[in-house]
């Protein structure tokens, strides 16, 4: 270990941050929950959590909330999602920041986080005038059949450490204008940033006027909890994002109960680089998506695929770019490369590395550049591996970048595919008939399938979400609104006659 990155304290950053935020001191100060900044390991603030045998009773509150919210007409419910975006843009430097300090994700990814939040409410109130049904033909004459959306009920959010509030910003404005409450359980790594968002949405239902009391809850807790959220039969739809071994104990308990999963897990992204690619864009794309947030991403890229006559061009700048990329304290203008999480992170990391190394991958960086208990800072690492073992299969959430060789398309095409995930992919080429290959039926198996970009980086206006051990779940933008409503098909007769569907008689 070679110690070199030396931090600030943030712990003097905390409370004024969190006071502007409106966020109460005894809040953060007098819990059983200690809340440590990965910036610099230091202990910022002690947060209460709720026992288990509670959550039912906030999960009532808000059922009673929709019984009442969903008889308000939805651009009229959009007014309010309209508010809380204003209030997020009075905030977004404080908020941006103490995504940072809380997550360690570097300033300016803070700050594009709580712009989705932004984005996500900009296109949550557009929706709210837009929440169309269908008009269909019939067989009968002088009737009418149609589609009706409605409210569906109470909605429960769950969420992991590294968007700690986009996530919960892409269902809840969405539900919000749909007619549901939303009742959030964050990961107990940033329960801070969740306190600060519900302290704002709270500004913005003051001045709403009229907004029933728990239309949105925050619960802290560990896993007794999302557990009591998961199981209780007033919570129609759970969206959980998290990783696979978590989605698969939610998904059964939601399906014993015939309710409905929205899953964003597992991500084992890949990125081909193809013979005629433009190695310049491909290059800054392939940084960005492999070491941005520290690898932190569902969307990280974790695997690139590379024509064998283009490689050497490619990763010998590639290793250039992970020797030298700053790697310090996220808060710092010109650092790229923040902390892990916490101590766990980099234990898993670093049994990534061993077994890749014993599979005979050459590594390049990986090392720690920080003291144990001062911050989980490692440098990226490039692994140069002879072929796709089980540990490149693996989702390891750190910033490890496996790169393997191939000599044809369709080899290149299996690699990608040959992984439990599905989530998100990309593919850098000039090559129309490649590119449109990738798009195809036969091509990548993702969610998500980009052209000369990377995989991560998505904008809300399309539907976020993949394949797979990633659990099949969409979010934000496109048509994802409807997995918040329940759908009623209607048959109305105008005539005097009552014929019956597929010519059907039956005479009394």
């Amino acid at each position: 270990m070679n110690a070199q990155v030396h931090i600030r304290s943030v712990a003097a950053e905390i409370g004024p941050l969190l006071q502007r935020l409106g966020v109460r001191p005894q809040a953060v100060s007098e819990g059983d929950l200690a809340v440590t900044s990965p910036v610099s390991g230091e202990r910022i603030a002690q947060v209460k959590t709720m026992p288990a045998d509670e959550v039912g009773t906030r999960i009532e509150r808000a059922h009673e909330t929709f019984l009442e919210w969903r008889k308000v007409p939805a651009p009229r419910r959009g007014e309010l999602v309209r508010l809380f975006g204003n209030e997020l843009r009075a905030a977004k430097a404080d908020l941006g920041r103490l995504v940072t300090l809380e997550t360690g994700k570097i300033l300016s990814e803070g700050l594009g986080e709580v712009q989705e939040m932004i984005d996500i409410c900009d296109f949550a109130v557009g929706l709210s005038r837009q929440l169309y049904g269908l008009t269909m033909a019939t067989e009968r004459a002088e009737h009418r059949m149609m589609e009706t959306w409605h409210p569906l009920g109470v909605v429960g959010v769950i969420s992991a450490f590294n968007f700690p509030v986009a996530v919960w910003s892409w269902n809840a404005a969405l539900a919000l204008v749909c007619g549901d409450p939303v009742v959030w359980k964050p990961s107990e790594k940033t329960p801070l940033t969740a306190l600060a968002v519900q302290s704002l949405f709270e500004r913005a239902a003051t001045q709403f006027g009229g907004a029933p009391e728990a239309l949105s809850q925050v619960l802290i807790g560990g896993r007794e909890v999302g557990e009591a959220l998961v199981d209780h039969p007033k919570v129609p739809l759970v969206s959980a994002t998290g990783s696979t071994a978590m989605g698969r104990q939610v998904a059964p308990r939601l399906a014993a109960r015939f309710a409905r999963t929205l899953l964003e897990l597992g991500g084992n992204n890949a990125a081909i680089v193809c013979p005629s690619a433009d190695l310049e864009l491909a290059l800054r794309a392939i940084a960005f998506a492999a070491m941005g947030t520290a690898g932190q991403r569902c969307t990280t890229l974790r695997r690139l695929i590379v024509h064998e006559s283009v490689y050497n061009a490619l990763v010998d700048r590639l290793k250039s770019a992970y020797t030298s990329v700053r790697v310090g304290d996220p808060r710092e203008s010109g650092t790229l490369v923040g902390p892990l999480i916490d101590e766990a992170a980099y234990a898993r990391m670093e049994r990534a590395l061993n077994a890749a190394k014993a599979a005979g991958g050459v590594v390049t960086g990986g090392e720690r550049l920080s003291a144990p208990g001062a911050g989980a800072y490692v440098r990226p690492a490039l692994v140069e591996m002879p072929q796709q073992t089980d540990i490149v299969r693996e989702e390891t959430f750190a910033p490890i970048l496996y790169v393997l060789r191939y000599r044809e398309f369709e080899d290149a095409l299996r690699i990608h595919n040959d992984v439990p995930q599905g989530l998100s992919s990309s593919i850098f080429t000039r090559d129309l008939r490649e590119a449109e290959r990738f798009l195809a039926v036969d091509g990548s198996d993702c969610g998500i399938a980009n052209v000369n970009i990377g995989p991560s980086g998505a904008e809300i206006g399309g539907a976020f979400g993949g394949e797979k051990a990633t659990g099949g779940g969409r979010e934000a933008g496109s048509d994802c609104w409807k997995t918040y409503m329940r759908r009623a098909t209607n048959t109305i007769n105008y005539g005097n006659t009552l014929p019956l569907a597929q010519g059907v008689r039956f005479d009394l």
